[in-house]
């Protein structure tokens, strides 16, 4: 089967990877470069961990979803997962971190948990005071996109993938199986997969009443000199509360990241407002003390700035228009799965199971 995967993020990516492997001639077209620092899994960096709320679902999932990355590790010959474990910080009764914690256990998933004393004693950068309790649990860490993007595309090229960067598609013919590119070419297939992100909803705009597009911002830091150390080893810090905040330390060579929606913008195009906005990289570092202790005097590197696509309940999608299947795995917690989806897609392509595939994608699974 001739098969046209369009948009080169993680999911288009593992897409690809997995129908190539499953013996079909494939063609991957992304807009911009390989990897493309303006897609949603185009930062440095992103976090895996089993953190869910009792009964999300995903949680389980995030078994096959280290299997599905462990494969992939195989193939191009790295691994791009730094497994440092997670922490989260409760500061409010039924706080996100209370229902993180919940499900953990109600996954019988162990947990370390900590009264707060203990946790500033073994995480100095925490302000004393101004939480309730953390816990922790080595089932999580920082997946390197851009490395594994490189990676991948790498692989596509040496098994026989067309791979088609700075090439933009502007029109998806889903009857006839055709995709049609700014410069005016097109290109057919038997089969389209979309996974164009944040951007999916200007080829299918009918989309718009499941689908919300967002622009963010993350900022990269350095912390103050004495807490250099402490923070290169720290977990990743999920459900901030009080700010929906998660930080990722320092993690093979690349920078702290601080990451909360205060700047979170519903925006009908994913190219808009993407420069940084003045300010915006300071009062995202402040918006964490607490419990960050001293987050001012932590230095401003770099803003980085996002676009995502949601659904209301945050949970995958997955539609057919034809011959084309438009996927959306986005909703904020996408990357984790990336691998994991490409092999489900393809496989769902493969045998013609879309509907299965839909159960798998939100989750809807024994």
């Amino acid at each position: 089967m001739q098969v046209i995967v369009v948009g080169a993020g993680i999911a288009g990516l593992s897409t690809a990877w997995s129908l190539a492997k499953r013996g079909h001639s494939v063609s991957i077209v992304e807009q911009g470069p390989i990897p493309n620092p303006l897609a949603a899994s185009g930062d440095h960096h992103r976090i895996i961990r089993r953190a869910y709320r009792a009964g999300a679902g995903y949680g389980q999932l995030i078994t096959e979803a280290y299997e599905a990355w462990d494969e992939v590790w195989a193939d191009i010959g790295e691994n791009h997962l730094d497994q440092r474990g997670f922490l989260c910080v409760s500061r409010e009764p039924g706080d996100k971190a209370e229902e993180y914690r919940e499900g953990m256990e109600a996954g019988g998933f162990p947990i370390d948990l900590l009264d707060a004393d203990a946790a500033v004693k073994r995480w100095p950068f925490l302000e004393a005071g101004s939480f309730r309790y953390a816990f922790c649990s080595p089932d999580g860490g920082a997946l390197h996109c851009r490395r594994v993007a490189s990676g991948l595309v790498g692989w596509l090229r040496k098994h026989g993938v067309n791979v088609y960067e700075h090439s933009k598609v502007t029109k998806v013919d889903p009857d006839a199986g055709r995709v049609t590119l700014a410069s005016g070419e097109t290109m057919q297939a038997d089969r389209i997969v979309v996974t164009a992100g944040a951007w999916v909803l200007k080829l299918f705009p009918e989309l718009g009443a499941e689908l919300t597009a967002y622009r963010t911002a993350v900022v990269y830091l350095e912390p103050p000199a004495d807490l250099k150390a402490v923070w290169e080893a720290a977990p990743v810090i999920l459900a901030v509360d009080g700010i929906d905040g998660y930080i990722i330390p320092p993690t093979r060579g690349t920078g702290l990241k601080f990451g909360a929606n205060i700047h979170k913008v519903e925006s009908s195009d994913a190219d808009w407002n993407r420069q940084p906005v003045e300010g915006e990289a300071e009062a995202l570092r402040d918006i964490f003390q607490p419990p960050i202790e001293r987050a001012k005097d932590y230095k401003v590197i770099e803003l980085v700035t996002c676009a995502y696509i949601f659904t209301a309940d945050e949970k995958f999608l997955a539609r057919e228009f034809g011959k084309c299947l438009v996927v959306s795995p986005c909703s904020g917690h996408g990357y984790k799965f990336g691998a994991a989806v490409g092999r489900r897609v393809a496989a769902g392509v493969d045998s013609g199971n879309i509907d299965g595939l839909k159960r798998w994608l939100r989750a809807e699974v024994e």
